[in-house]
């Protein structure tokens, strides 16, 4: 096996802890959660505003999925109605400043993708049927 061939499956390997954390938390409502939290402890009401198209379930399963995941905490105020909390653990507010460099990413660089995919689809219509 080559030296370069064995650099490229440590990579790999190395990157597969990623992709199950990014399975885990790439979904959009994911991603809406972890940076409305991300303002202090927030209710449910305000999750749901700041999220436009969310089912209450949906929203519900979300928090349960990070809440899991260590990346919330809830906390039930024992008042009339409860009220219920949500906050960004530790590990949860790391994520959040890791996506904020991501979207930042997204969007200095989203018009060159655009120009980009614009290229690739002109350069290929012609091939589109040929095999790769």
């Amino acid at each position: 096996m080559s030296h370069r061939h064995t650099d490229v499956t440590r990579q790999v390997a190395d990157a597969c802890p990623v992709t199950e954390v990014l399975d885990r938390v790439a979904g959009k409502w994911s991603i809406g959660i972890l940076m409305a939290a991300g303002e202090g402890p927030v209710r449910f009401t305000q999750l749901e505003r700041s999220l436009t198209g969310i089912s209450r379930r949906m929203l519900t399963l979300n928090l349960r999925k990070l809440e899991r995941d260590g990346l919330l905490t809830r906390t039930v105020h024992p008042t009339v109605p409860p009220r219920v909390d949500y906050a960004l653990t530790p590990s949860g507010a790391e994520l959040r400043e890791a996506l904020l460099t991501l979207t930042g990413w997204a969007r200095r660089h989203g018009g060159t993708i655009a120009v980009a995919q614009q290229a690739y689809d002109r350069e290929h219509a012609v091939d589109s049927g040929s095999a790769r």
